[in-house]
């Protein structure tokens, strides 16, 4: 009998170190090139990350992708310079993001989340504009925060997590065939599912 109950709780033990704890939610990117694992801090842009969690868990990421890119060769020789890719809905399931609700803008300057190498941020024309698209910076890119010369209201754009495994797939989303800032052929993002 005691070794049946100690082969329970060795196997409680197991099963309990083998979960992932996390104090920020995580979600995996799934692209054929490979996973991108993204940490989103709702304690700092809780707006940002329920919106785009409403969105992940709605499934409407299945059969997105990436689909722009922006890097030192296919901008304006006189624009403020940006290295990014950037996916979400609009190449595939474009009426379902114009569909969806804005997002309140979360600046910078409010979440302390600066857009600096692996960080992910909304997409948006007008700040609370933002629906579905992000972006994921390579390298610091100042120019999005607060103030910056990236927008000319100012107001940056909404960052609210940070790759923290698959840098390497970005890179290599990032280094596709592009033909003025559209890849030639879009990065299909199969899913993107919370851990």
């Amino acid at each position: 009998m005691w070794i049946r109950n100690l082969a329970i709780v060795f196997c409680l033990i197991l099963f309990s170190c083998s979960q992932k704890k996390y104090k920020n939610p995580h979600v995996l990117i799934q692209t054929r090139p490979g996973s991108i694992e993204v940490e989103l801090y709702a304690d700092k842009a809780p707006k940002s990350v329920a919106a785009f969690l409403a969105i992940v868990d709605s499934g409407l990421y299945k059969n997105a992708t990436f689909y722009r890119v922006l890097n030192q060769d296919n901008q304006p020789s006189d624009a403020f310079k940006a290295t990014l890719i950037q996916g979400g809905l609009w190449r595939t399931k474009r009426q379902v993001a114009t569909a969806l609700p804005r997002i309140p803008h979360e600046t910078t300057e409010q979440t302390g989340i600066l857009h600096e190498d692996g960080v992910i941020s909304l997409a948006r024309v007008e700040p609370g504009s933002a629906t579905s698209e992000f972006f994921i910076c390579l390298g610091d890119q100042p120019g999005f925060d607060y103030g910056g010369e990236n927008n000319p209201d100012k107001q940056g754009y909404a960052a609210f997590g940070k790759v923290v495994k698959g840098m390497d797939i970005v890179k290599l989303i990032y280094n596709r065939p592009e033909d003025d800032q559209y890849f030639e052929r879009p990065i299909f993002i199969f899913d993107i599912i919370r851990l």
